[in-house]
């Protein structure tokens, strides 16, 4: 009876996770995703889970880039928002360090003890080709740190409109992939709720937002709507998913735009026919959408 309570000890304490062969375990400690002994919590296994679901939505992307006539000068990926940079090195670990060329991570944070920590990490595991700039997204659009032209831009939970910032960043680097999980949408709840009396007076459908929670679930919801449009009418071909099952993340939504130089007018006029009917205009130059 005690060996057998010993061996259901030992399976409840033994995590079920599968780390790929080809990765690091000393940058998994490093991350805290394990343990000095090898172990990892329940919290640990969701974020590794998050991680290697996105790195399957990225990897078939990063393979396209390296079809293309300019591949031989390498990769360039710019991942904004980059916090501690998980996303970044798992990327790097997986895909970038098997690369013989001038492939590079960029990680731009505005923390700057967080990029200090992760510059301090890719010297120590020896991934040369990851740069980490203490940068708003303003200035990192104008920086001479970074290449006047990207491939991918990356946004993994980059709250509210900081996600924005990064789609503005793409834009103006001409990125053929675009790969964003937005996070806590609060400004159009915010624009909804200053203008929520005089709506509720000339249109029904301001019912969908009235109560608060309402508000701010389909403040969420419209915004990434209007981030979807506002890159088809950039000419984004435009996917969207869900990331992960929802018991491991509430922010759960994966947006993957690819540039193929597709029609403009149609989505442009959606999106402004959208931020017209929502009470919204005040927001047009925020997604690049003429009068």
């Amino acid at each position: 009876m005690v060996k057998k309570l010993q061996k259901i000890t030992s399976a409840l304490q033994t995590p079920a996770y599968d780390i790929r062969p080809e990765q690091s375990i000393e940058l998994l400690k490093e991350l805290h995703i394990l343990t000095r002994d090898g172990r990892m919590n329940h919290d640990s296994q969701r974020k590794l889970k998050q991680v290697y679901h996105l790195f399957q939505f990225i990897e078939p992307l990063l393979n396209e880039i390296q079809t293309q006539p300019a591949s031989n000068e390498g990769i360039r990926l710019v991942d904004h928002g980059a916090g501690k940079s998980y996303l970044g090195f798992i990327l790097y670990d997986l895909f970038f360090k098997k690369r013989d060329d001038r492939s590079h991570i960029y990680g731009i944070e505005t923390r700057d003890e967080l990029v200090k920590k992760s510059q301090a990490l890719s010297e120590k595991l020896a991934f040369p080709r990851m740069t980490f700039l203490n940068l708003s997204v303003a200035d990192s659009i104008v920086s001479p740190l970074l290449p006047d032209k990207v491939d991918m831009v990356t946004a993994l939970h980059a709250c509210n409109t900081a996600t924005d910032d990064a789609i503005r960043f793409a834009l103006q680097k001409q990125a053929k992939f675009i790969v964003l999980v937005p996070c806590c949408q609060a400004e159009v709840a915010a624009i909804f709720n200053k203008n929520k009396s005089a709506s509720l007076a000339k249109s029904a459908l301001t019912e969908i937002w009235r109560h608060p929670l309402h508000t701010r679930e389909f403040g969420s919801q419209i915004t990434n709507v209007l981030r979807c449009l506002q890159l088809e009418a950039h000419g984004y071909q435009v996917k969207v998913t869900e990331l992960v099952g929802w018991e491991h993340s509430m922010k759960n939504e994966l947006i993957i735009a690819t540039y193929n130089d597709l029609p403009r007018r149609r989505p442009q006029e959606r999106l402004n026919e959208v931020l017209t009917a929502l009470g919204l205009s005040e927001m047009r130059e925020r997604f690049f959408v003429s009068a």
